[in-house]
């Protein structure tokens, strides 16, 4: 039986919030935490407001940066009318 050869894989983590900082992202820090822990490379870790136009302007960074392999996000998927994570994020991706 052949090992499998481990790929450390390129993280980019969002975290959406009107309420989190740098000082108190616990959900953001995890998720970094976690992956480097686990071999990967954290490319990047931002936080954004609730707002559509912020999400999508850091995501198509993101996605056009042939570095960052995987974009996290945590955060900005409630109940309020604020929470618009899946709204902003819709329209940046394609069905394959």
């Amino acid at each position: 039986m052949s090992a499998t050869e481990f790929l450390p894989l390129n993280i980019a983590v969002l975290t959406v919030s009107d309420t989190r900082t740098a000082a108190d992202d616990a959900s953001g820090q995890t998720l970094a935490e976690r992956l480097t822990l686990a071999g990967h490379r954290l490319m990047e870790k931002a936080i954004v407001s609730d707002d559509i136009y912020q999400i999508r302007a850091i995501l198509s960074r993101w996605i056009a940066d042939p570095a960052v392999q995987i974009v996290l996000m945590t955060g900005g998927t409630g109940m309020t009318g604020r929470d618009s994570t899946p709204e902003a994020v819709r329209p940046l991706l394609d069905k394959v």
